[in-house]
């Protein structure tokens, strides 16, 4: 294997030790990690989204974690932007890139690119969810079906979100959302990449999420939910939904004591693992899989 060439992309469910992975390997290859999660991007939220720290570095230059501010979105597209340039600055260096993370639309865009659907107006916006109100979710689906027949192989009425977003895309371009899909390629080829999806056993990741909330609210995580609060981020931005947020911000009116708000945290963290899992077996199929126990054997062979 020519590992000089590659991409590296780690992926797996949140608490199941990639970071730790990563490290391993970069020592082994000779590699630099750059950042693929979406809540490890805001520098406000070092111990709630579990971000590396420079101590546990090992020596091994990280990238892209804790530089954005909690204020401000940051989109797919603007990590892809970002990880591009990081790339080209890590293989420059004669360094190799190892992306990890467990975002999966992250992965999701280097492999297979990003949809370049030019700008809607905010006005045709406004107006085509006021007849979404007007109508109903179940006329406006046979509109939409009206206005672009293939979408009924794609979406489900119920989905709305989708719904809407199909019907404002081909009322706009005059060409469906799936045409824009299908002509969206990556600026990588599938070779340029070794990927490795992480395989936890369920029951052994739900004690590691238990013991991690623990840990979370002994290192600081309700000192950090204060600072937060204080910052009166707008709760639309994306690092409003953190997991642990809401849960501390109940803690700190009263409202429930501290050992419900580690069982509160640590389902949703439960939840969130499971629908990243469901995600990764559903969108990376090609995968290199390796379950967790096997991984140290995996770096032997390498």
């Amino acid at each position: 294997m020519d590992l000089k060439s590659k991409i590296f992309l780690i992926y797996g469910p949140t608490a199941s030790g990639k970071s730790n992975f990563a490290i391993k390997l970069a020592k082994k290859i000779n590699g630099e990690i750059v950042n693929a999660d979406s809540m490890q991007v805001y520098k406000e939220l070092k111990i709630l989204s579990a971000r590396p720290l420079p101590k546990n570095y090992k020596n091994i230059k990280h990238h892209l974690y804790g530089f954005q501010n909690v204020k401000k979105n940051f989109s797919s597209g603007d990590w892809l932007k970002l990880v591009n340039k990081k790339i080209l600055d890590i293989k420059k260096r004669k360094k190799i890139p190892i992306l990890v993370g467990g975002t999966g639309l992250y992965f999701k865009a280097i492999t297979e690119g990003l949809v370049n659907i030019p700008n809607i107006p905010i006005r045709l916006r406004s107006k085509i969810r006021l007849l979404h109100k007007k109508i109903g979710t179940k006329k406006f689906f046979l509109e939409l079906i009206k206005l672009d027949p293939i979408s009924k192989n794609f979406v489900k009425s119920s989905d709305t979100q989708r719904v809407i977003r199909a019907y404002e895309v081909k009322l706009f371009t005059k060409r469906s959302i799936y045409d824009w899909f299908k002509s969206t390629r990556s600026d990588y080829e599938n070779d340029d990449f070794f990927k490795i999806y992480i395989d936890f056993p369920r029951t052994e990741l739900i004690k590691r999420i238990e013991d991690r909330t623990q840990d979370m609210i002994k290192n600081g995580a309700v000192s950090e939910v204060k600072k937060f609060i204080k910052l009166k981020v707008p709760k639309v931005k994306t690092a409003s939904k953190a997991i642990g947020i809401a849960e501390i911000r109940e803690y700190l009116k009263k409202k429930i004591e501290i050992s419900e708000v580690i069982q509160k945290i640590s389902i949703k963290t439960r939840q969130y693992a499971k629908r990243q899992s469901t995600w990764g077996r559903g969108n990376m199929m090609d995968w290199n899989k390796i379950k967790s126990e096997d991984l140290n054997k995996f770096l032997k062979k390498i």
